[in-house]
């Protein structure tokens, strides 16, 4: 696997600073034409399904999605770069209000010429994830 591909090395910062809880770090890997789609599609994150944009947008998906987490973890068994563009497969399993919840999917990270995030799209099925919900000690 070839770790120094810039979309990989972003995602692995991006995944990073999400484990960590490092709000202002992970803003930062961000271009400022950026969009996140967590998950893709509508949601409860999203209503309409257009994707959370620039840094305000993706500050507030922060707010609203990550920061309420107790903790995020990145369950990746394997990931597929090509062009400027980094594919994530596993699932991330996601600790909240004394619940454990696996999101199973793809997660993509396509970086521009500076190696910003100008995308993070995320292909999970909430229905899917919330099956697996299941109380933690």
């Amino acid at each position: 696997m070839d770790t120094v591909h810039p979309a990989r090395a972003a995602g692995l910062a991006s995944q990073a600073a999400v484990r960590a809880k490092n709000k202002q770090q992970w803003l930062a890997l961000f271009a400022p034409e950026a969009c996140v789609e967590d998950p893709v599609g509508p949601s409860g994150f999203d209503p309409e399904g257009k994707g959370h944009h620039g840094a305000e947008g993706i500050s507030a998906f922060w707010d609203m999605a990550i920061a309420k987490a107790d903790s995020i973890e990145f369950h990746f068994h394997d990931s597929v770069a090509c062009g400027n563009e980094a594919c994530f497969l596993g699932f991330i399993r996601t600790l909240i209000g004394g619940m454990q919840i696996d999101a199973e999917g793809a997660f993509t990270y396509r970086v521009n010429d500076d190696g910003k995030i100008v995308a993070l799209r995320a292909f999970w099925e909430v229905e899917r994830a919330m099956s697996t919900a299941k109380p933690v000690a």
